[in-house]
């Protein structure tokens, strides 16, 4: 792939690692440098153009590879640059290999599952007049050998059969572990994980929903005393003989503390009468010089001399 700019200016090495923050590599010594804007504006053109060359020769909807998904992401890609002349004198780009390490949950050869963080292929791609050209596989081996990671512990996100055929070719790797998701495994993968795969516990098997915590049913469980005078009330002695019968079905509601009855409003009134007098209202009746009610009631219901008849 060619571009109007220097490819061979700006991608000295014959592989260039790149990552999330896309800046130009170290220039040689002697050459002119442009703006640094410019250098990594120059950088992101190329990485957007290899994502749809990419996504266009595997069929896809819209390009996996982008600088703006470089940006956003901790994935490192890797760019092949051909070094033999061009007429145009600019260089161009042979193809690039994209990795980065992602949290997954995969089956083991039990079928148990495993929470891992392996390094993933991410995105592949050869141009097509270069393809079989042996290109592939020294920009993949240059990939394992800076990782510093085996064939067999890689995990490929949704691979071409190109690339199946690719990894069995080069590498054997052939016997796959089937998984759920979208990403392929191949045999050895666990034996090898560094760190090991963490084993997810099994999941907890669920019990009968209960409508309340135990708390709110110590809680209902007390018995709730009503406020006074209404607490006067005498208790039942014995309990009903045909006590209501509570439903079976899951989740009725806990029993609640026993509640005395209802007092008659007669009650109420006469305990009321009884009780005693607050303080200040005792008070206020000592201040007042006609007496107090009660003492006034009691010389009223006194018996009347003969003189007041007539």
């Amino acid at each position: 792939m060619e571009f109007p700019f220097d490819v061979d200016a700006l991608l000295p090495e014959r592989i260039t690692v790149l990552d999330q923050h896309l800046r130009p590599p170290a220039r040689r010594p002697g050459t002119t440098t442009p703006a640094r804007v410019d250098l990594q504006q120059q950088i992101m053109t190329i990485v957007d153009e290899l994502g749809k060359a990419s996504a266009k020769a595997q069929n896809l909807p819209a390009p996996i590879t982008s600088a703006s998904r470089m940006q956003s992401n901790r994935h490192v890609i890797y760019v092949l640059k051909d070094i033999s002349a061009r007429p145009a004198g600019k260089g161009a780009i042979i193809g690039f290999l994209k990795v980065g390490y992602k949290k997954l949950f995969v089956l083991d050869d039990r079928e148990a599952h495993n929470e891992v963080e392996p390094l993933c292929i991410l995105d592949f791609y050869i141009h097509e007049s270069l393809q079989r050209h042996g290109h592939g596989r020294e920009l993949f081996q240059y990939m394992l050998q800076k990782e510093r990671v085996e064939p067999h512990q890689l995990a490929i996100d949704r691979p071409s059969q190109k690339l199946l055929k690719f990894l069995n070719k080069h590498y054997n790797l052939e016997t796959t572990v089937p998984q759920v998701n979208n990403f392929v495994i191949f045999e050895g993968f666990f034996a090898h994980q560094h760190p090991p795969a963490r084993k997810l516990p099994p999941k907890r098997v669920e019990g009968d929903i209960k409508p309340y915590s135990s708390s709110d049913r110590e809680f209902l469980k007390v018995a709730v005393e009503p406020p006074w005078p209404l607490n006067r009330a005498p208790r039942r002695a014995t309990p009903p003989a045909h006590p209501t019968p509570r439903s079976s079905s899951l989740g009725n509601s806990p029993e609640r503390g026993p509640l005395r009855p209802f007092v008659p409003e007669q009650e109420l009134l006469r305990s009321l009468r009884l009780c005693p007098p607050h303080p200040t209202a005792r008070l206020l009746l000592a201040t007042d010089p006609g007496g107090s009610p009660a003492q006034r009631r009691r010389t009223s219901s006194l018996p009347r001399s003969d003189e007041s008849r007539y």
